[in-house]
């Protein structure tokens, strides 16, 4: 009798997350969820997405979106390595870039947790918003445009230092990423969780049920879970703790699915 040998490549199994920060923002912005996610067997990595975390926002000067994906496919690849994938988790921007590894590299990519994602800014600059015909004019005489990170209880907030202000261009290349990113969200069939504040000043609520609506996930498998209190920076805010643990819950369901050792 001949034996068969298979020429499939082995099928993948759950080792990793991977924590994809926002624009302006850096590694405070999602630390919360690096201790609690720590009880599993499964690697951890942040990356610092190009420009970010600098004594200046001036690094962004000349970064572009397709840097920042670079950053998060790089982070990706090194963390699943020969055998393995992850769970994508994205806040804000992150979001963005997750949906965009959701998309090219699927082989890669479990699932997908997607907190506060911009699809639709509350900005009438941004795509899709009424004035976003003006953005590229004000580019050429606005170098630089104010960011402010909003908290509905500073009191009771972690407020990481972030930058104050980030060059025009920049904004303009992370506004090209949402348009890019919409346009591919069909070709997204990962497990996803939505986490989106009811009460967001940079991020339209309707983001999140435009966001579930369009991607191809199993609807069995794609789901929302809102506050009602916090404002954009999720896991920062008031409601930081609920958010870290609807967050820890989905990766512990996703553990769960993954099939047994042969």
């Amino acid at each position: 009798m001949t034996n068969r040998v298979s020429h499939e490549p082995p099928q993948r199994r759950l080792t990793g997350v991977v924590i994809l920060h926002g624009f302006t923002a850096n590694l405070e912005s999602v630390r919360e969820l690096f201790g609690p996610l720590g009880r599993f067997d499964l690697r951890i990595d942040a990356p610092l997405l190009r420009g970010h975390g600098a004594a200046s926002p001036d690094d962004l000067r000349g970064v572009t979106w397709k840097e920042w994906l670079e950053d998060a496919e790089r982070a990706l690849v090194a963390l699943t390595g020969l055998g393995g994938k992850a769970v994508v988790i994205g806040h804000s921007m992150g979001a963005l870039l997750a949906l965009q590894l959701a998309a090219r590299r699927p082989e890669l990519v479990d699932s997908l947790i997607l907190a506060t994602p911009p699809v639709r800014l509350a900005s009438p600059l941004a795509p899709g918003r009424p004035l976003h015909f003006l953005a590229p004019l004000i580019s050429y005489v606005v170098d630089r445009w104010n960011m402010e990170s909003k908290y509905a209880d500073p009191g009771s907030a972690i407020m990481p230092k972030q930058y104050e202000w980030a060059p025009t261009r920049a904004i303009l290349s992370m506004f090209e990423l949402l348009e890019e990113t919409t346009r591919i969200t069909d070709r997204v069939r990962a497990p996803a969780l939505i986490l989106h504040c009811r009460r967001e000043s940079i991020v339209l609520p309707e983001s999140a049920e435009l966001l579930l609506r369009s991607i191809a996930t199993q609807p069995e498998k794609k789901s929302i879970v809102w506050f009602e209190k916090s404002d954009h920076q999720i896991f920062c805010d008031c409601e930081r703790k609920e958010a870290v643990e609807a967050a820890v819950r989905f990766v512990a369901s996703r553990v769960e699915h993954q099939p047994a050792n042969p």
